[in-house]
């Protein structure tokens, strides 16, 4: 049974936590509670003019990278490249070298699939956004823009450096290649799997930072228009772990989804060795 004296010493702990708190942490406070404000100006927004959701999300995901970008993230934690996954999701994966499967023989990989980072800007410039550089961009792309998760023809990885959105088109190609991944490992035999996107819309911003931890991430990234997207072939979405093949063998199977589709004349593709993704463009 707590004393009075006990209960007098806890209330003044109390007082005194609360007070450090306050003179701590004031400036955090304001931010939240103008979050908070903003936030239920936008569902007021949006209660009026429900077609401008799509936006709007962008705009507050663009604010949200910026606020990363600036070190005002709550979690004061920072990743290390575009689509590095959570201990937690990376137990959801499971990669053994069990089966394998029969594909095309296309050669080198590197060499197959080597379209040019200036081919790919003139389709991205024809088809894409313009950068967004501020959150005026951000409200009023010159393209709608479509909110890119997971779904059952992909998974989409933790974007570090990237928002999830893409152009009508390139949402498109992106599910035409999910769909025809997982038909062809059907026809081939029983086992599941995903492809896993890496990285969708880059800002000037993100693409800045991103280039101190790789190399492939240029100023003139395609990524800054919405049409481009990456696709990991060193890690997959298992879904039935009784049925697995190896990293190789489903690295070819996409290999040759995307070699199809780029032969219709849909898509551009660089295959790249430092960061384990195909790097592909819509074209139309």
């Amino acid at each position: 049974m707590p004393t009075l004296q006990n209960i007098k010493h806890l209330q003044a702990s109390i007082l005194i936590l609360g007070m450090l708190a306050c003179s701590c942490g004031q400036r955090k406070a304001r931010y939240d509670i103008d979050s908070l404000i903003e936030g239920y100006a936008y569902e007021n927004e949006l209660e009026r003019n429900p077609e401008l959701e799509q936006e709007v999300d962008l705009a507050l995901a663009t604010q949200n990278v910026a606020e990363v970008d600036k070190g005002t993230d709550s979690s004061g934690s920072e990743e290390v490249t575009e689509g590095e996954s959570s201990a937690e999701e990376e137990t959801e994966v499971r990669m053994v070298t069990k089966g394998t499967v029969r594909v095309k023989a296309l050669g080198r990989l590197a060499d197959v699939f080597n379209d040019s980072n200036y081919r790919q800007y003139a389709y991205a410039e024809k088809l894409g956004i313009a950068p967004i550089t501020d959150l005026s961009k951000a409200y009023h792309t010159r393209r709608p823009m479509l909110k890119i998760q997971s779904n059952a023809d992909y998974y989409v990885d933790t974007l570090t450096h990237s928002l999830p959105y893409l152009v009508p088109e390139a949402s498109s190609l992106l599910s035409a290649i999910g769909r025809n991944f997982q038909d062809s490992l059907k026809r081939k035999g029983n086992a599941r799997y995903k492809i896993r996107v890496t990285s969708l819309l880059r800002t000037p911003a993100t693409v800045k930072k991103l280039r101190r931890v790789n190399i492939n991430a240029t100023d003139s990234s395609t990524h800054q228009f919405g049409t481009t997207f990456d696709i990991s072939y060193h890690r997959f979405h298992c879904l039935d772990s009784r049925y697995e093949l190896s990293q190789e063998a489903l690295k070819n199977v996409l290999a040759e989804v995307l070699y199809d589709l780029r032969k219709e004349g849909r898509c551009l593709v660089k295959f790249e060795r430092k960061t384990g993704c195909f790097h592909v463009t819509v074209t139309r």
